[in-house]
């Protein structure tokens, strides 16, 4: 079978052409996005071997693993960051989060102080630090697995995050930061959707009834951690701006509003710590 054949049963398998090309690359041994490269050898014959691993791939990503760990790494605002099951695979619309940060460091000095909570893959930290190498940047994760990806992540790009264990401000008690970004986990216990997500941390995903435990307590605990005028950014769910933004102005956060995603959707939330009270 030839590899325009392979690609066309893949396709008739219901696969994406996106992700079929990758599929078939990866089980060939080369870049997964070097697509060009398989349109100018489609007349080549697949050989057992890759025959073999494009089977076993194929079923992983029928099973809904995300083709972020089949390939084992991920784009992300510009950086190339390796991915597994470690912590969650790095979403685009997390890159909205992330310009919103750079926007408000545009108006700090440049050795500020940063903390991004839950740092997962690491990849809202590096993002950041790339963009503002003067950065004093603190990153946090409760999980060990996802700090020792964060670390291997931050050593590959030759960056240096600070890097602290514990559960969201607990990691790092009585420091303050002029800036505290979170991605944390939003989804409701009961959400029909994580059966979708099976693959990925748990953990990093589920917060209790309504998907805002871990978002209280940020911003319960934010406060206490921002340096007067700092600011607090947070990731969110489809659905959920107007309770994050009314938990911000409840708890006494200024210029509380959002930013939205590629689909035009809120779903990043913060607001600024008063500079005096």
């Amino acid at each position: 079978m030839t590899l325009a054949e392979t690609l066309r049963a893949l396709l008739a398998d219901g696969v994406p052409r996106l992700e079929a090309q990758q599929l078939l690359l990866l089980a060939l041994g080369r870049d997964p996005q070097a697509r060009a490269w398989l349109t100018a050898h489609d007349d080549l014959a697949l050989d057992d071997a890759a025959g073999i691993r494009l089977t076993a791939l194929a079923q992983r990503h029928r099973e809904g693993e995300p083709m972020a760990y089949l390939r084992g790494e991920q784009g992300f605002h510009g950086l190339l960051l390796r991915s597994d099951a470690r912590a969650l695979a790095p979403r685009p619309d997390t890159e909205t989060l992330v310009d919103w940060a750079l926007e408000v460091l545009a108006d700090l000095p440049p050795d500020a102080r940063a903390i991004d909570l839950g740092t997962g893959s690491g990849a809202i930290a590096l993002a950041l630090l790339h963009a503002a190498p003067d950065l004093r940047l603190t990153a946090t994760d409760a999980s060990e697995a996802a700090l020792s990806l964060a670390r291997d992540n931050a050593q590959r790009l030759g960056l240096s995050p600070r890097f602290a264990a514990g559960a969201w401000l607990a990691a790092v008690p009585g420091e303050r930061f002029e800036l505290i970004v979170s991605n944390p986990p939003y989804i409701a216990a009961g959400d029909p959707h994580l059966a979708a997500l099976r693959h990925e941390p748990l953990s990093a995903l589920v917060s209790g009834a309504d998907g805002l435990d871990d978002i209280r307590t940020i911003v319960a605990q934010a406060p206490g951690a921002l340096a007067p005028g700092g600011w607090l950014l947070l990731e969110h769910g489809h659905d959920q701006a107007e309770a994050v933004q009314a938990l911000l102005r409840a708890a006494g956060f200024e210029a509380v509003g959002g930013r939205t995603d590629l689909a035009g959707i809120v779903r990043c939330s913060g607001g600024r710590w008063p500079a005096a009270r």
